[in-house]
């Protein structure tokens, strides 16, 4: 049984910090389309639920903390929380990246489509794979694993160290070297595709100088990325959520 006092309420507005500032930046939970109420109860809901955990490991560390003092916990928390955060957005910008690069090697990006998940219009097909990636977010339970890493951060970064900006940009610097590794792999097919078809159709055009065969070709060219989309599509999620899943295993 935990006392309610000044210090508890503290501690648990400390934690909320922390998992407020992860869902704040979070793939699928801070998507512009979910309401802000909705983010506050969840992070609420986890607050509670996570409270009886920490509290009673930390409670006689913060039993006398200055008002200076808890100023800078509240933003070391709220910074932790939204450098995880962070680390998860990046492999989804990293998708959005490859849909966007996919959809130029293809020459179907000329026109951005209305925003769905994010806040800002982009090609349909980085709009496809980013909307398709976070449905698969929840449905494969991978949200779930971001909570685990929040809960494992205490054992790593307890709530009275402060946040250390070296160590939490070594950590984006690898999350972002693993995403971009990963998204070069996926975007390899649609790369290799676009230059052997410009070229023959290169080719062909200093072959027949009088017909303009290359802008005749870009029909041509865009059927065949959209082929190549639709037998890599399923193949390309699910070697992303695959690596998305390692690096929240191993990160």
């Amino acid at each position: 049984m935990i006392p309610i006092n000044a210090g508890t309420v503290l501690l648990t507005f400390l934690i909320f910090c922390r998992i407020g500032g992860c869902l704040m930046i979070m793939p699928g939970f801070g998507s512009p389309r979910v309401p802000v109420q909705v983010r506050v109860f969840l992070a609420v809901s986890v607050t509670l639920a996570l409270a009886p955990l920490v509290i009673p490991v930390v409670q006689g560390d913060l039993a006398k903390a200055t008002p200076p003092t808890v100023v800078q916990l509240i933003l070391s928390e709220t910074l932790i929380g939204a450098s995880i955060g962070v680390m998860a957005r990046i492999f989804f910008l990293a998708l959005q990246f490859m849909g966007t690069a996919a959809a130029m090697l293809m020459g179907f990006s000329g026109m951005a489509d209305p925003p769905v998940e994010e806040g800002e219009a982009a090609p349909a097909v980085a709009t496809l794979l980013t909307l398709t990636a976070t449905v698969l977010l929840f449905v494969t339970g991978l949200h779930l694993e971001v909570m685990r890493a929040l809960i494992a951060s205490y054992s790593v970064i307890s709530i009275t160290d402060l946040f250390d900006p070296q160590f939490a940009l070594a950590k984006v610097t690898d999350a972002a070297s693993d995403s971009f590794t990963l998204i070069a792999q996926l975007t390899s097919p649609f790369l290799v595709y676009s230059l052997i078809v410009n070229f023959l159709f290169g080719i062909m055009n200093k072959m027949t100088p009088l017909i303009p065969v290359y802008f005749i070709s870009a029909p041509f060219v865009l059927a065949g990325g959209l082929l190549l989309l639709y037998f890599t599509f399923s193949e390309a999620l699910t070697l992303f959520i695959s690596g998305f899943q390692t690096f929240l295993a191993n990160g």
